[in-house]
Parts: C-alpha cells; structure tokens; sequence
C-alpha cells in the first residue's frame, strides 16, 4: 500500500515520531483549495446495538415503503438524516464492541465465547453513526469516505443515500460521496454492521475496528493506492526505481497535465527526479504513466537497517500543483532458492517467523496503531525477523510498523476462489500493500481442505498465482497445506507451505519438486500456560515446558531442528507469536483463549520464547526454568531447563554446583533438582570463557504492587498509548511468580483505560469496564385538549387517562388550531430497579409551538419554545422511581404548513446511563497489562493501582 507521510521517513522510528505521523495521515495533506487531503475521523461516533431479525429492535431499518434499494435517497431508520441518536453512547474509533460482551458458554469455541453471534442476536448487529462537516468552498473537489476494515457485513450511507455494502471483515472499501454532500453543513454517515456470521474461525471482533478516513482530492488526482514502485539493483552503486502512478481525471472535460517524480531519502534530500510532460486524460478516463529514476549507491532496505525512502508524485495542471502523493518504500531485493533457501539482498537469511492474529488483552481486534508497533518490537526482541497475517489482510498500520521496524511478512488473502469477487479481493490486497518493503510473499490460502489436494484446487492455485504474477511480479506466492503436499494446490505455488511436519515429509516433496522452494507456514501448535510448570486438565493448565502436544507432533525444538537443519527450507513460522482470543485446545469451556503462543495475551513471554531468543537473536542469551517458589515441595525433585546460546552452562544451587553441561545446537539443557529455597543460579561460558550469568530466587510474599510503561511520555492525540505491566514485588523488591492478587485501577488527567488483561486463557473477567445505556421509548401517547397553558390537574402524577384520546388521531390542520388551543399529552416509562447511581436524562423532540414537560407531576421544563433540535433535560433521581413513571407535555399544537406536511409525533425518549465498575483484574502469575490512552489534551496521566494488604503504586504519564 501507499503510505504517506509529514516528516521524514526513517528506519527504526522513535515512538513520538511515529504518532505524530498517523496524527496527520497517511497521505500528506495538501495545498489549501486544490491539494490531497487525508483526514482522520476516527473521533466522534455514535453507537447502538440493532437487531438482525426484529425490526423493532433494528430501529425499523427498511420497512419504508420505498427501501434505500428502491430510490435513491430514502434511507430510513438510522439511515435517515433526521434519525435522532442523542441517546446512543459516544465513542471514538477502532472499536470491537465484541471484547465489550461478557463471556458465555453457549458462545462460539473458535472466537473465545464472547456472547454474539446467532445465539446472541441482541448483541450481534451494531449500527453507528455519525455528523461532519464539510466546507463550502470544497464543492467540486473529489471527496470520498474510506474504511480500513469493519467486522463484518457492513452497510454504509451518507446524508441517506445508500452507498455499498461489504461482505468481508477484512477488505478496506472506499466510496465517493461528493454528489451526496450538504457543502457548507451537517452532514450524517451510518454504518450497520452484522457480525452474527463468522468468517474466520479465530477472534474476529464486532465492528469498524480499524481506521475511518475523508480524503479529499481535485477532479485530477493520483487513484486511491495509485503509486507501483519497484527497484532494480545493478550494482552496490547502482539501482533503477520504476515509478508507476495511475492518474484519474474525474472532471468533465479533457485535461493536459504533468507528473512529476521525486524520490528523497531517509533525510529528505533529493536522489533521483523524473518529469512528464504534456500528458492527456479524457474525462472520466484513468491512466498509468511511468518513469525510470537511476539511484547511486542505493542504501538497501533490511531487516536489521530497515532504510526507508519516499516518492513524491505530483500532478501538475497549468504550473499548478492539483495533487501530491507520497510513497514510502524501500529498496531490496528477494529471492528464493529449492535449494539454499531464501535471500534478503543477496544474503542467505534464514526466515524465523511467527503466526499472529489482530488480536490484543484488552482490547480485542480493535488494536491501536501503537499497540501494534508494541507488538512487533516485542516479537523483534526475541529474533523473530518475520510475519505471517493469519489469515487475512491485516490492517495497513501493521505493515507501516513491519517496514519501519525491519520485519518481513507473508500477506494473506483471506478466501480462495476465482469468482470476480475472489479476485477482485485478492487484487484490491495487492494493489494496497505491494509498496511495503516488508512484504516478501502473497500467501492465497491457507488449509483450504476441501480443495488443496485435488484437481479444482490446483486449478484455482494456478489461476489465483497468475492473476497474482500481472498486478505484482517482484513477490513469491505461497500457500499454506496442512497435509497432501505431493499434489493439488501444493504443486502449483511458487513457495510451498508446509503447516506442521508431522503431517508429512518435507524431504520426500522436495525429492519430488526439487525446483520448488519450500517454508514451514506453522509449525509447534504446543501448549503452554506462562509461568505454570505443571499440568492440570481441572484447572486447564499445561506446563510451560517446550513438550510434544500430542506424541506424533514435535516440539518447538523439535520442528526448529528440522527446519534449520535443511538448507532447502526457507525457514518456518511458528503456530503461534501471541496468543489470541479462541480455539482454547485442548480444552474448552471455560477456557477461552489459546495455549500455542510464544508469548501470552498480553505479550509477557513465556519459556519458549527464550529459546527462540537464544537461536534466533544475535545475543548472548541465558534463562532458567521453573520460578523457584515451591512451598510444600522441599526435596522433591523439580525439572530445570537453561535455554541459552552458550557453548556451556553451569547451574548452583545456593551457590552449590549441580554440573556443568554442553549445549547442543538448537537445544536446551535440563537437571533434575531436589528443591530448597533459595537461590538458582547459571553461568554461561563461550570457549571456556564467562559470559552470562542469571539467577531464579524464592520470593517472599506479595508486599507491593509495581507498575511499569513500556512509554512514559506519550502523544496527545487521542489515540497514542502507554503499555503498563502491573506486578508485585516482595519487600526485597523481587516480583513474585506466584501472585494472584485483585487489583483496582484508578486514572486522572488526560487519559483513559481502554482495557485490562493478565494472560490467563481462563480468566472470564471483563476486559473492558464501561458505563451502561439503555435507552426507554416514550411511546403510546395519549392526548387530552384544554384551556390552556397553565397548569392544570392533567399533569399530575396519578391521572386517570384511560378515557383519554389516542395522540395525533386528528389531523392537526389549521381547522385543528382553531379549534384546540393546548393539548396534554402523557404515557408512562419503565425505569429500572437501580437507578440511584444512574444518570437518567430526558432527550426531548418538540411537540408543541410551546410546552411545559412534568415528570411524575413534577415541572421539569416551563413554557420552553419549538426546538427543532429537540431538548435535552437531566432529570432528578429524586423524582423518579422503580418501575413506571409519568411523563406530562402540556403544548401548543403543532400545525402542517401543506396538506402532506409533517408533524412530529415523536416526544423522544429517555436516557438512562449507569457509570461503570472501577477497572480491576487478578494478577495472573505475579503479572498483569493496563492500556492507557490519550484523551487528546497535554497534561500529566496518573495511574494508581491498590490491592487490599499491598502497598499501591502510582505512575505518572506525561501527554504533549
């Protein structure tokens, strides 16, 4: 995809830089007038749960007489412009109403048994919406709304005007919307989204989880993703860059133009320069224009020097500038051999991947952009140099983190097929990431077992890796098998894809297809609960030691080995980097996370990610295992484990050598030790020489609490965020491995909590603690005409009004003013049994030229005039009541102005907000995560945590 950029584009961003990027955009905003806007819109939605059945619960949405399907215009519900959302709950996107829903047994095993889905319709369609504006000199521009992902099923309008739908959860969509648009007003987007089907069988989240941008463009502009870059090197001196950019001319008469071509460095200098001149566009006609730029001594792109240049493409109409568009990329080239395996600028490099989903503690799908860079740091820390997106496209910040970071990535179409829609996706996939540096390979499937080892899915490879090859020859095209691999699909890729060597024999398919390069797509799928060293199938614990998952699969060891034993095996990708949301194996209920991550939810590592650390970083490396807290097990003989990269390494036991042992090659070591409290120590030796040394001492008892940010000066942009690990430590300062201690958090200042974890794939606590809406219809109204508009006994509390006339029976013409002067209308509400700490506020519409409202006979507003944006009254908690109450509106009639004018016949409805539980969690193993956000203003954040019996701690956040 095409990133774009303010500043300069450098390898290995500092964090503040890398906010501040995302604060202006991808796209660099243009010229005043004319130039590229990229605007963020992320702030300021409004949300609500709909129905995908009953249409009373779905707002009513399509039972209009004429449908959004049938004229244009006519959406209705909440897609019409003069829906009143006043009563649903603010919010600011990403956001996964998903992770928000309790856990529930009944709830899908694959997606971590959050209650949505066809079990839980209440909580599976969510709608939002919400109001912009748009200036007036903008008429004439081309202006359009873009969605990076919405999970899933989602229906977009605009001022009413219905403008696509999108099946997928994971293809961003983009529609025009500039014919649509109130200039110089309020305009109204809504989104209903459906997530009741799955489409994956992994956590997916519910909702516009990923970015919402307005770009704005001239009629003559560079496309949405419109810049190819590629690059030749020649030499260590020398390099061509092959600059493409397709240019739209959305106007309505011809248009004569230049484009201009720069690419700057990592400093913003000026290396190459190409210019087109006097090039035609047609109306409404679409065309690529390249340009040939020669590079001297190209600074490359890696994965430990991730260099970063940026294209600037300019069209220019008149010697004036119409567009901007900037491209970030890197140089370098990939290959892959049958034989020698893969090659990263010439170099052998041999891949050390993870698989991953979007899917975070916390927060669920609906991941930050700098939560995301949190992860692929923490996965680079332990030398993993690449990265699968099981199994679909991933959101574009995450590739934006991979290039600048120096992490390569196999990208993933999420469905195979060869229908238009199948390729129209793989295509939009393509077109979006092929400028990423990062990316080394399409993957097109993954374990498609219904085809993968016959004759259609061979065809359907085929097709798919050709269709692939003409929109992106630089990159390989691999899929992912699970078993079959002398055939079908595995036959046909440019990469073979093994998942899981158990499965079948990786020498025997290589004899087969000797010219077929090959890497291990998954492997490991072992199990492991962090710092728990034993196995409980009633506590659902496995042990965190790297053991076969089941007697004829391997180990992490095991599969590592394999692959790094053969030089015809690129590498491979382990099953998998976090763990995730689902597929809890190999338990269930109440299960409801995975066991197969190197590093849990929240991204604490466990044992297994220090052997990768020790054969896969380049550092010296040395960690024992278990912790060494085993009351009640003093001189029985525990299992201890040194993975490092020492040639040896020595183990003590309050200072007593227990031996010294040779490590192997891709191997761990292991003593058997009878326990006594104390302390576990290591050495580590490389010829013969100490290098390393590490200990594992028993703790005392849990005294204080700890908190510590991975940042602790953070953006205040509204959407930077401070990672906070929350431990305890002894009185000696020691974090104890063993604590399950609750926590309270408290926050002040310019920031939030968006979510709490532990890494504890059975904890069913809440990840996220918010206030509760519900929202009371005022309905049924009744009407009684009187005298006049001063009080009168009809707006008391206790009226008789069953004699009383249904509202609006007659017609409210100017013979209906004649003859009524005032009107009371009344119905009662039901309010719930906990209202004492709740919020309850009247959200009122007009129904009078004037009008006094009373609440259970009590005056709440007096003599108040027409409002066509209708009232809003916080209403007393001491007037009202379990149960039913009485709502009173003595007014002045409203007449229609025309024979088919409208009336409102709609009082409104009531509010009531119940503020959210303090945020907590258990401490999992002497360890847990709070995710603290900007709230947009700079300032000083402070965050407490207390625990009953343990001193507190406070951190302090600095936001500017």
């Amino acid at each position: 995809m095409v990133q774009h950029t303010n500043k300069k584009a450098v390898a290995a961003m500092l964090w503040l830089l890398f906010a501040a990027l995302h604060v202006f955009s991808q796209n660099t905003a243009g010229k005043s007038g004319s130039g590229r806007i990229h605007l963020l819109i992320d702030t300021g939605w409004r949300f609500a749960f709909g129905h995908p059945s009953d249409t009373k619960k779905d707002f009513n949405f399509g039972t209009g007489y004429f449908s959004y399907i049938a004229k244009a215009g006519y959406g209705d519900g909440p897609a019409a412009p003069n829906f009143d959302d006043r009563a649903w709950r603010k919010l600011d996107l990403p956001h996964d109403w998903a992770v928000e829903q309790p856990f529930d047994g009944r709830a899908s095993y694959s997606h971590g048994f959050k209650a949505i889905g066809r079990n839980f319709p209440d909580a599976s369609v969510g709608w939002y919406r919400k109001k912009f504006t748009v200036p007036a000199e903008d008429l004439g521009r081309n202006i359009s709304i873009a969605f990076d992902g919405v999970f899933r099923n989602s229906i977009v309008f605009v001022n009413g005007h219905y403008l696509g739908n999108e099946p997928s959860g994971y293809q961003g969509f983009e529609y025009n919307i500039s014919e649509y648009l109130n200039y110089g007003g309020t305009n109204e987007i809504t989104v209903r989204v459906d997530a009741t089907m799955e489409e994956g069988w992994f956590y997916e989240g519910a909702g516009i989880y990923r970015h919402v941008w307005l770009n704005k463009t001239a009629p003559l502009h560079v496309a949405t993703n419109g810049t190819y870059v590629t690059t030749k090197i020649n030499s260590a001196a020398s390099a061509i860059v092959s600059a493409t950019v397709t240019v739209n001319n959305d106007s309505q008469s011809l248009e004569t133009f230049d484009v201009e071509q720069t690419i700057k460095d990592a400093d913003g200098k000026v290396i190459a320069l190409d210019r087109k001149n006097n090039l035609i566009l047609k109306p409404f006609e679409s065309s690529d224009f390249n340009s040939l730029l020669p590079i001297t001594n190209p600074k490359l792109w890696s994965v430990d020097t991730p260099y970063l240049h940026k294209l600037v493409t300019t069209v220019i109409r008149g010697g004036v500038v119409t567009d901007e568009y900037e491209t970030t990329f890197g140089m370098r080239t990939i290959r892959f051999d049958a034989n020698e395996g893969f090659f990263l600028n010439g170099k052998h490099l041999k891949i050390k991947g993870t698989n991953n989903h979007q899917d975070h503690a916390g927060v669920g799908s609906a991941i930050p952009d700098a939560l995301n860079e949190y992860r692929i740091t923490t996965l680079k820390s332990i030398g993993v140099n690449a990265y699968r997106c099981s199994h679909n496209p991933p959101t574009p910040e995450l590739l934006y983190a991979c290039d600048r970071l120096g992490m390569l990535v196999i990208d993933e179409n999420r469905l195979m097929g060869v229908a238009p829609a199948h390729l129209a996706n793989l295509k939009k996939l393509i077109v979006r990431d092929r400028n990423h540096p990062s990316v080394i390979s399409w993957s097109i499937g993954n374990e498609e077992w219904g085809i993968e080892n016959n004759v259609t899915g061979q065809r359907i490879a085929a097709t798919m890796q050709a269709f692939a090859k003409s929109i992106d020859s630089t990159r390989y095209i691999t899929a992912a098998f699970s078993g079959g691999w002398q055939g079908g699909i595995s036959a046909v890729t440019d990469v073979v894809g093994y998942n899981y060597i158990a499965q079948e024999n990786t020498d025997g398919h290589h004899a087969k297809y000797p010219n077929q390069p090959g890497w291990g797509t998954e492997e490991g799928s072992t199990f492991a609960t962090r710092d728990i060293y034993f196995d409980s199938d009633s506590l659902h614990f496995k042990a965190a030691y790297d053991r076969k998952p089941r007697p004829t699969s391997f180990s992490i060891e095991e599969g590592w080995k394999h692959y790094n034993s053969r030089p015809y095996l690129a590498g491979m990708f382990i099953w998998t980097g976090f763990d995730y949301r689902g597929e809890p194996t190999p338990y269930s209920w109440p299960s409801i996370g995975s066991y197969f991550g190197m590093l849990d939810q929240c991204g604490f590592l466990k044992d297994d990610a220090w052997y990768l650390r020790s054969w896969w970083a380049d550092k010296i490396t040395l960690h024992l295992l278990p912790h060494w807290n085993w009351k009640g097990k003093e001189g029985q003989l525990i299992d201890v484990w040194a993975y490092s990269n020492c040639d040896e390494v020595e183990l003590f036991l309050n200072k007593k050598s227990l031996g010294k042992k040779t490590m192997q090659k891709d191997s761990h070591l292991e003593w058997n030790v009878a326990y006594q409290p104390g302390t576990l120590a290591a050495i580590g030796y490389k010829n013969g020489k100490k290098i390393a040394t590490t200990e594992v001492k028993t703790t005392g008892d849990a005294d204080k609490l700890a908190l510590l940010a991975n940042r602790e000066v953070i953006n205040a942009d509204h959407r930077d965020i401070s990672v906070i690990t929350v431990q305890t430590n002894d009185k000696k300062g020691l974090m104890v491995p063993t604590a399950n201690n609750p926590v309270n958090f408290t926050i002040t200042g310019p920031g939030k909590i968006i979510g709490v974890g532990n890494g504890d794939p059975t904890s069913l606590e809440p990840d996220q603690y918010l206030e509760k809406i519900s929202i009371v219809k005022l309905g049924s109204l009744k009407e009684k005409a009187v005298s006049g508009m001063d009080a009168t006994p009809e707006t008391g509390a206790d009226v008789d009004d069953k004699d009383w006339d249904r509202a609006f029976k007659d017609t409210r013409d100017s013979l209906f003013g004649q003859k009524v002067k005032a009107l009371v209308y009344r119905t009662n509400f039901d309010l719930p049994a906990d209202i004492g700490q709740s919020v309850v506020t009247l959200l009122y519409n007009s129904l009078g030229k004037e009008q006094s409202i009373y609440v259970n006979g009590k005056e709440v507003a007096h003599s108040i005039p027409e409002n066509r944006e209708g009232g809003v009254f916080k209403l007393d908690v001491a007037i009202l009541h379990p149960g039913s109450n009485s709502i009173a509106i003595l007014a002045t009639p409203l007449l229609k102005k025309a024979q088919r004018g409208y009336v409102n016949r709609n009082p409104g409805e009531i509010q009531v907000t119940t503020p959210p539980e303090k945020w907590k969690r258990k401490l999992f193993n002497g360890l847990a995560q709070v995710i603290v956000q900007s709230t947009g203003e700079a300032g000083e954040i402070q965050l407490t945590a207390e625990s009953e019996g343990l001193k507190p701690a406070v951190l302090r956040i600095v936001t500017k």
